[in-house]
């Protein structure tokens, strides 16, 4: 196995890094309906204030023919060399709160020594809490909120919000097994998967996005604005609610999935999904998703890693 050091650098002028933040986690990769995952490392290093602590080494951990960086052609030459990126980073969230963020592709190659490295910055940064969501399709409607599965060792979050609960065996990606190493060492870890409607899980969704964000404030009383991809959202919805109402099959297939969903909903779980896709949370409900966050969290709990 190599050695975890060897496969990441530290950034030469890493800011310092307060003790108990919370990490956040997400990788693309294996699978990732309606680019949930995608959009939201793009919102996370785009949108907020971050600062680089360590980056990965693409050569031990890239497969480069699966995922072939990107170039830049200009008529007669190549102007731009574009790399995948993943790395570790001091972020701070819409309100000036800082967390961790570990984002972008899922290694291809050496997954012990990578889950190895992240529970040494684990321990080395006191990490609070880590939380990761990623997406995978599911028969449900577009016109409900989005649901989510979630697991590891904080059962607040799961009863309040695992709106299916799978006995099964699936294929594994890192996160999986990231989540799997930290429960083994005691941390307090929380794996969120969006239930993201099938017919559009190929596409852009920015409702996928959204609720990703929507599951970490849950879990993290982090708090992301998301203006932009609230306004994709609506814009989103006015087409598919047009391509819908055009097609009868269509129309009958979404009306088959409501039904189906209305009824799980209402006698199979007391959970609550994520967000509503066609609101927009208002400053109020913001404050509301805070002191929900806040409601879940045991008597006594102070936000450390458990034994």
């Amino acid at each position: 196995m190599p050695d975890p050091a060897s496969i990441y650098e530290r950034a030469v002028a890493a800011p310092p890094v307060p003790p108990g933040l919370p990490l956040v986690i997400a990788l693309t990769g294996f699978a990732d309906a309606g680019n949930a995952v995608s959009q939201t490392v793009d919102y996370l290093r785009d949108e907020l204030d971050g600062n680089p602590l360590v980056r990965y080494v693409n050569d031990a951990l890239l497969d480069y023919r699966a995922r072939r960086p990107l170039v830049a052609f200009d008529g007669d030459r190549l102007t731009d060399y574009r790399a995948p990126r993943l790395e570790l980073a001091l972020v701070h969230d819409s309100l000036g709160q800082p967390f961790l963020l570990l984002s972008g592709y899922e290694p291809d190659f050496a997954w012990d020594a990578f889950a190895r490295s992240v529970l040494e910055f684990t321990e080395q940064y006191g990490v609070s809490t880590v939380t990761w969501v990623h997406a995978i399709p599911m028969p449900v409607p577009h016109t409900r909120p989005l649901g989510t599965t979630v697991s590891g060792t904080r059962t607040e979050l799961t009863e309040a919000h695992s709106v299916w609960k799978p006995h099964t065996q699936v294929p594994a990606t890192a996160g999986h097994l990231l989540e799997y190493r930290l429960a083994e060492a005691g941390v307090m870890v929380a794996g969120f998967v969006l239930l993201v409607p099938h017919y559009l899980g190929d596409t852009e969704y920015p409702a996928a996005a959204l609720a990703a964000l929507d599951s970490l404030t849950v879990a993290t009383g982090l708090v992301f604005a998301g203006d932009d991809l609230r306004e994709a959202n609506r814009e989103y919805l006015v087409k598919v609610e047009e391509q819908v109402a055009g097609n009868d099959e269509l129309s009958r297939m979404v009306a088959g999935l409501e039904e189906r969903y209305d009824a799980y909903m209402a006698g199979s779980t007391q959970a609550t999904a994520m967000i509503h896709t066609q609101d927009l949370p208002s400053a109020d409900e913001l404050a509301a998703e805070l002191e929900r966050f806040l409601a879940t969290r045991p008597p006594g709990d102070d936000g450390k890693r458990g034994s």
